[in-house]
């Protein structure tokens, strides 16, 4: 039987720190901090929930990140 594959480790980081930063200084930061993909959303987006390592994902109003989370 094969080996289950181990994912990589996603950046230790606090998405709660996101919250209140501009959208642009945002990704910035994560690209940073490690995440290799970073998805900015508006508010009520509709997307799949399929959770992928080293992703960081935004919900923007206004320019300003309201939400962040891991997937």
């Amino acid at each position: 039987m094969a080996p289950i594959p181990t994912p990589p480790e996603q950046p230790d980081d606090t998405p709660d720190s996101y919250v209140g930063l501009g959208a642009q200084a945002a990704e910035q930061q994560a690209r940073e901090r490690g995440w290799t993909t970073v998805r900015a959303l508006p508010p009520g987006s509709i997307i799949t929930m399929e959770y992928m390592v080293g992703r960081l994902n935004f919900e923007v109003r206004d320019g300003t990140v309201i939400r962040c989370w891991k997937g």
